[in-house]
């Protein structure tokens, strides 16, 4: 078995937990009872979006995906610093 039969096995042994993720992250999204709840549901779905793009981007062999899943973590994770400041301080800005 090389490598490349081996990649799209996991993926697809990956895929249907990715997308049962997905669907449970969208559902916490809007049903959240709190605000805090939906911030980390949409975290989690950024980051499982790019760790399943990277995945893709190995299997694909493309570089342009793999650009878009550092980009997507490196949004997510300003997203979660600039979340807490707001909720620690109650502003917005520098």
């Amino acid at each position: 078995m090389n490598a490349e039969n081996l990649l799209f096995m996991i993926l697809m042994i990956a895929f249907p937990f990715y997308l049962a993720a997905f669907v449970l992250y969208s559902i916490r999204i809007v049903k959240g009872p709190t605000i805090f709840d939906s911030v980390l549901a949409v975290d989690c779905l950024s980051f499982d979006l790019a760790a399943f793009i990277a995945i893709l981007a190995i299997y694909f062999r493309s570089a342009f995906l793999a650009t878009s899943a550092i980009i997507l973590a490196l949004w997510a994770f300003l997203l979660d610093l600039y979340l807490a400041k707001y909720f620690l301080k109650r502003e917005v800005g520098i």
